[in-house]
This record gives structure tokens, C-alpha cells and sequence, in this order.
């Protein structure tokens, strides 16, 4: 009879330690939790958000990941806008990447509570900001969402691509807000 309780004890322990394994590994390869914090990301991502990030993606232009801050002892989540051999600049509240304007749906809100005249971004070119012309090999140029509060690639420059811990794919509190990030 003790023979069989040991062996139930030594089957859950060893279960346990398997499905630990199975976790560090998922985390350390795959995927891990985040919170996020700052308003640097709002409207998207509010202050106090849970995160999942994906170690595995590959970095687009416009993705929201999370980096190692080059300034702090800290983890910062910024959108990538400028990828490597791109040029950027900002002029008149419009996004212009190697030449070609685009659209910036995530800024709408922010946007439209402006009063006239004033913009979210402030004009800059990455020769103004970096004294490059072109995000070079191996970083990225990153911008908060909330440009008016963010401390982003404007006062520290580019990114090291080796810095990234990984995409933001999912939300996962709060509650309200759990799923998959566009």
C-alpha cells in the first residue's frame, strides 16, 4: 500500500517537472508575457496591458514589439516604422517612407482631438534626428503611438535588432480587451 501512494506522488512529481519543462522552454524560445507601461502606445496599448510576445516572428514594418530600452533598465514596446536601407521623415503630420506617404490608422484618435493648426508629430527627417540618411543594417527606427509622450527612436535613435524580445501578437488583460492585436 505505501509502495503504491510513493509511486502516485512520484508520477505527479514527475508530471510537474515535465510540464515545467515544457513552459521554460515555450518561454524561452517561443513566446512570453509582458505588461506594458507608459502611455507611449495609447490608444492601442494602455498602460498596465498583458502582452503576449512571439520570440519567433519576423519584425515588419509597423509591428509593435518590445526591446531592451537603450537608455534604461527597462523594456520599452514601440511600432517599428523605419526597417533596415529605409529613409523616414515626418512633414506636416505625414509619414513618408523611401518617398512613398503612408497612412497611419493608429494615430486617427489622437488625430482628430487636435485643435487646428497643431500636429502629433513634429517634422524630422532620420538625417535630422540620427545624422543618417538610411536605418542601417541590423537596427530599427521605432515611434510611440502617443508621439506627443513617447520616448522613442526621436531621442535615442535606432534600435538594435539583437535588443527585441519579440512582437506583440495577443492582449491578454484586461479581460475586456483579451485577443489578438491588428
Amino acid at each position: 500500500m505505501e509502495n503504491k501512494w510513493i509511486a502516485e506522488i512520484f508520477s505527479w512529481l514527475k508530471a510537474l517537472l515535465i510540464a515545467l519543462v515544457i513552459v521554460l522552454l515555450f518561454r524561452h524560445f517561443l513566446i512570453t508575457p509582458s505588461v506594458v507601461k507608459g502611455e507611449s502606445m495609447m490608444p492601442n496599448l494602455q498602460d498596465g496591458d498583458r502582452i503576449i510576445l512571439s520570440k519567433i516572428s519576423e519584425i515588419n514594418r509597423f509591428d509593435e514589439i518590445a526591446f531592451k530600452a537603450p537608455d534604461a533598465d527597462d523594456n520599452y514596446v514601440k511600432r517599428v516604422i523605419g526597417v533596415p536601407g529605409d529613409t523616414v521623415e515626418m512633414r506636416n503630420d505625414q509619414l513618408i517612407i523611401n518617398g512613398q506617404e503612408f497612412e497611419e490608422p493608429y494615430l486617427d484618435e489622437f488625430k482628430e482631438s487636435l485643435s487646428d493648426g497643431y500636429t502629433l508629430t513634429e517634422d524630422f527627417t532620420l538625417e535630422t534626428l540620427t545624422g543618417q540618411e538610411k536605418v542601417p543594417e541590423g537596427k530599427f527606427f521605432v515611434l510611440g503611438d502617443n508621439r506627443q509622450r513617447s520616448k522613442d527612436s526621436r531621442m535615442f535613435g535606432f534600435i538594435d535588432e539583437e535588443t527585441v524580445i519579440g512582437d506583440v501578437k495577443f492582449r491578454i488583460w484586461p479581460i475586456q480587451s483579451i485577443g489578438p492585436l491588428p
